[in-house]
């Protein structure tokens, strides 16, 4: 089935490398976090949410990895230990909730005082107007927090996004490649697996999402990572979602 002949009665959308740059989150968000997350842990060190997410943090076994990297092993759990071991996750690409979380918080500032914006590319905004005018519900899946999520389009380039959103889900719905948590998306969303489209950039999450019964379709934005050709051949590949500014509602055969 071509992208034009697609129907869905929601789509849902990958974040990084799908309506966001991956060099905005690599180069900007990330870069961002680690410069920020000494002082905002100094600021808010004995906020309750804020000692959650360090003690969330300590029980990973990376805590462990980490400390054996140090020179000198430290005596107590303090600022400077957290702040560090959250640079560390983060130079790892390590997608793991209690980070996210307190990236999230830290991005949070950034967008609140205007240093940062949320990049998306230019065929998204159009392209969620026409869905939603055409009475498709438009819903987000990234390793991202939720939080983060909603500020990356509240915040955007393009202004705020978020009337055209109706769903966000993070990793607290499971992990981007397991077909489970794209099975609990859509009884969240309350849809016929059939009818959710989902966009992403990576072969292992379109594989998952086709497995749980969703159409998947891959995005071959500038800057994303190189397919195989048995991926090529595959999945369905687009440039960017102009393609599929025409999607519609399945037709409702009791109306035919």
């Amino acid at each position: 089935m071509s992208s034009g002949e697609r129907v869905a009665k929601a789509v849902l959308v990958d974040i990084e490398g799908t309506t966001t740059s991956i060099s905005f989150v690599h180069d900007v968000l990330f870069p961002y976090a680690k410069q920020n997350v000494e002082k905002f842990l100094r600021d808010f060190w004995k906020e309750d949410d804020i000692k959650h997410i360090v003690q969330d943090l300590q029980q990973m076994p990376k805590f462990a990895d980490y400390k054996a990297l140090l020179s000198a092993p430290p005596t107590e759990v303090d600022v400077e230990l957290i702040a560090g071991f959250v640079r560390y996750l983060i130079d790892q690409d390590l997608k793991v909730t209690p980070m996210k979380t307190l990236q999230g918080l830290i991005w949070a500032q950034g967008y609140a005082n205007g240093e940062l914006k949320g990049h998306v590319y230019e065929d998204v905004p159009a392209a969620f107007e026409a869905w939603r005018a055409a009475g498709l519900r438009i819903a987000v899946y990234s390793s991202g927090s939720v939080a983060a999520q909603k500020l990356i389009f509240g915040h955007s380039l393009a202004g705020n996004l978020q009337p055209h959103l109706s769903a966000y889900f993070d990793t607290h719905v499971g992990h981007k490649q397991e077909q489970q948590s794209y099975e609990n998306i859509a009884k969240e969303l309350k849809e016929d697996p059939k009818e959710i489209l989902f966009l992403t950039d990576i072969p292992g999450e379109a594989a998952a999402a086709r497995s749980a019964g969703l159409q998947a379709i891959i995005l071959q934005r500038p800057g994303n990572a190189a397919l195989a050709d048995d991926q090529k051949a595959s999945f369905e590949l687009i440039p960017d979602f102009k393609p599929l500014h025409n999607l519609k509602l399945p037709i409702n055969k009791s109306q035919a």
